[in-house]
């Protein structure tokens, strides 16, 4: 593909995966308009918990393993013979595997969410025993995009996920009426059979697969198998920590599932956009740099990365942290989600954000370990992180703080990896800053903006009190901006005078 061809792709895929996002968490706005913090609420997250697990990990997992098999594979012959045992293999496992989880779901949500009331346990695994064949129809349309990727059809792909998350939404509005909770099991269902169904119909259109079956084994297939699990564990931290909240959340009162999940999805957003401009940005840049051999090049934008998102990520951070009443209210504070839905959730956004910078920095670190194929440890330090620190915090915290303690635990965990993954970096990967750049003094410089930040912006709070969330949030993201272009002024961040000079230059040639 052409380099601006590939651009326009680039920015068409990054713009439909924007649109799936909001969608996403539209869905989420909906659930809490519908049942609030209720019982009900906790059973549709949990009940979804699998199957998207499934999904986003497993199935992420294996069609990546694909790619980088398929793409070695020379001649039109090879390839079709391993895309038929790929076929074969995934459609019979997943057909057993998916008749598993309807017939022993009671089994297993009462394994995993062992804490749950009678009440909640019944709901969650009836909406469970619904959903579970999603995980067939969504597992193989991960594989599916897969074919249209390295076939180019890189829209294509991303707008099979624009139509999952569109058509469940419409689902779940629709039949809300009359079906209540069990709209949104079954529009899990219907919509990953119609976005199966979107995939096939494209992948044949082009001529890409005939959908045949071939049993045999090969060596191509079992590599495929190999590269698939250090590549599982490594994409398993964010969908691990979910699955983790609500295990324990099990325990606590009704309706704090529900609570973690929506202001987990808050705080997930900014971090999925920037593993997006990561992925489609940053990771040919690094990897051409990598194969270069371009050491000091590497470095500098290693370090360059984590400068512009501690700039950009910690001050918004400080901003829900004051605002996050308001954010909550604005977003979710309609129907069923009350003032004591807010009550419930303000406080957890307020502990999850922090872990906002740490999340996304992990991300961005581990692909300079990916670019080195130094998979492992980052891999290791991120098991260690979620079910090592995360876990333990739970454990410790769960008895007296509850629902926050949980969010504590995700939080330092995250702070935790970023500290081992900084540590590997310089003794793994041996990136060592140039002798010019004053690293310790960056970061006291950006504590003090923050720290200068979050009292300025505790100062307007407490003198100017605004009616409504809306008036408040605009007012204060007002403020807040020219406030922190003041003091990244004072302060003398040379981004500052970057961006400014970058706007005259703008200004100018539109004249």
């Amino acid at each position: 593909m052409k380099g601006k061809r590939l651009l326009q792709a680039i920015g068409i895929v990054a713009i439909i995966n924007l649109l799936s996002r909001f969608l996403g968490i539209f869905r989420e706005i909906v659930v809490g308009y519908q049942f609030g913090t209720s019982y009900e609420a906790d059973s549709v997250a949990l009940a979804y918990t699998l199957p998207n697990f499934f999904y986003v990990v497993v199935g992420g997992a294996i069609t990546t393993a694909f790619i980088s098999v398929y793409t070695k594979i020379e001649g039109p012959l090879g390839q079709r013979e391993y895309l038929e045992r790929v076929f074969a293999w995934m459609t019979m496992a997943l057909i057993v595997f998916s008749a598993g989880l309807m017939f022993f779901s009671e089994q297993i949500i009462g394994i995993l969410f062992s804490g749950l009331s009678e009440e909640n346990f019944r709901l969650t695994a009836d909406l469970f025993r619904i959903m579970a064949p999603a995980t067939f129809f969504l597992m193989i349309s991960m594989w599916l995009t897969g074919i249209l990727n390295v076939n180019d059809r890189f829209s294509w792909a991303a707008t099979a996920t624009l139509l999952l998350n569109g058509s469940f939404l419409g689902i779940a509005v629709v039949f809300f009426p009359w079906l209540g909770a069990y709209a949104h099991a079954w529009g899990a269902v219907v919509s990953a059979v119609l976005m199966c169904v979107f995939l096939v119909i494209l992948i044949r259109r082009g001529k890409f697969f005939h959908f045949g079956f071939r049993f045999n084994r090969s060596p191509e297939t079992w590599r495929t198998m190999k590269l698939a699990i250090p590549i599982l564990l490594g994409g398993a931290t964010l969908q691990l920590y979910f699955l983790i909240h609500r295990m324990f959340g099990s325990y606590l009162d009704e309706g704090y599932i529900a609570a973690l999940n929506y202001m987990s999805k808050i705080v997930q957003l900014p971090q999925s956009v920037l593993m997006m401009a990561v992925t489609t940005v940053v990771y040919p840049l690094l990897s051409r740099k990598v194969a270069a051999a371009e050491k000091d090049g590497i470095s500098d934008l290693y370090l360059k990365g984590l400068r512009l998102m501690g700039m950009t990520i910690l001050p918004v951070a400080v901003f829900v942290v004051f605002y996050a009443e308001d954010i909550v209210q604005a977003i979710f504070q309609y129907g069923n989600f009350s003032g004591q839905s807010t009550a419930m959730s303000a406080p957890l956004l307020k502990i999850l954000v922090i872990g906002m910078f740490f999340h996304a920095a992990n991300l961005y670190v581990t692909r300079f370990f990916y670019a080195y194929e130094h998979s492992i440890y980052p891999v290791v330090v991120s098991l260690l992180s979620v079910l090592g620190i995360n876990v333990g915090i739970n454990f410790l915290l769960i008895d007296t703080m509850g629902a926050a303690g949980l969010a504590w635990g995700t939080s330092i965990a995250s702070i935790c990896n970023f500290g081992l993954l900084l540590i590997g970096s310089k003794y793994v990967l041996k990136l060592q800053k140039k002798s010019e750049v004053k690293w310790g003094a960056d970061v006291l410089k950006l504590v003090t903006l923050l720290l200068a930040f979050g009292a300025l912006l505790y100062g307007w709070n407490r003198l100017f009190q605004m009616d409504g969330p809306y008036i408040s949030l605009i007012t204060g993201a007002i403020i807040a901006g020219v406030l922190l272009v003041f003091l990244m002024k004072v302060l003398r961040f040379r981004e500052i005078d970057d961006m400014m000079n970058y706007v005259k230059k703008k200004v100018v040639r539109s004249r």
